[in-house]
């Protein structure tokens, strides 16, 4: 393994440096989008019944909006519970935009390794060829063995960069895929508490405006 890299020569040395920060960030990815840190099982139950329960208060929300993602997200709902249902939904649909924009964090960086990944190895099988045509030009083609492991060792950089673009590419990918279905069920919880909101009795939404949020005055 190190003679190939010696083999590809400088041009490696990038190569190397995105393959180390695209597992980085993988691990990372991985660890911070367990499904049980961004939907905790159980969690959208238990809010629903702290909400038909009129258990509202602000310690509980707070605590809530510290779990997960899912929780951020059921939080924010809670905050404006007491408003229209379209102000509601707006509420939660700004925040799920923040949430998604966390969730999606260094993938950008991962997609771009994906796509800067062969362009170096091209550029150092470039290079490596343009060393080579140089000694041929200065000493003749000598040992044509020599030259065809000159060759090889030149398409080394472009080895080297199909290896870091492909795993980036399937795990950016990836990403983007299990971020995309975490957002239909965060959804869909959201949508499910939103409902156990409406069908509080008129008792239980004058109990959550004494724990913290007064409810708005009709006029007249």
């Amino acid at each position: 393994m190190l003679e190939l890299v010696k083999a590809g020569g400088w041009p490696m040395i990038p190569l190397l440096l995105l393959s180390v920060l695209a597992l980085t960030i993988v691990v990372e990815r991985a660890w911070t989008l367990r499904r049980r840190s961004v939907l905790p099982p159980g969690l959208g139950k238990e809010v629903r019944a702290w909400a038909s329960g009129g258990k509202l208060d602000p310690a509980h929300i707070e605590s809530l909006r510290a779990t997960s993602p899912l929780g951020a997200l059921l939080a924010a709902a809670l905050d404006v519970r007491l408003r229209p249902r379209d102000q509601i939904r707006e509420r939660i649909e700004d925040v799920g935009r923040h949430l998604v924009h966390r969730m999606e964090r260094y993938l950008n960086t991962l997609g771009t390794i994906s796509a800067a990944g062969p362009l170096l190895g091209l550029f150092g099988t470039v290079v490596g060829m343009i060393q080579m045509f140089l000694g041929i030009l200065d000493h003749g083609i000598g040992d044509v063995n020599q030259l065809a492991g000159g060759i090889g060792k030149a398409l080394v950089c472009t080895a080297a960069g199909m290896i870091v673009a492909i795993p980036a590419l399937i795990a950016h990918r990836w990403f983007r895929g299990r971020i995309a279905e975490y957002i239909v069920d965060m959804e869909h919880e959201a949508m499910q508490l939103l409902d156990t909101i409406d069908l509080r009795p008129a008792s239980a939404k004058v109990s959550a405006g004494a724990h913290g949020i007064t409810p708005p005055v009709s006029g007249g």
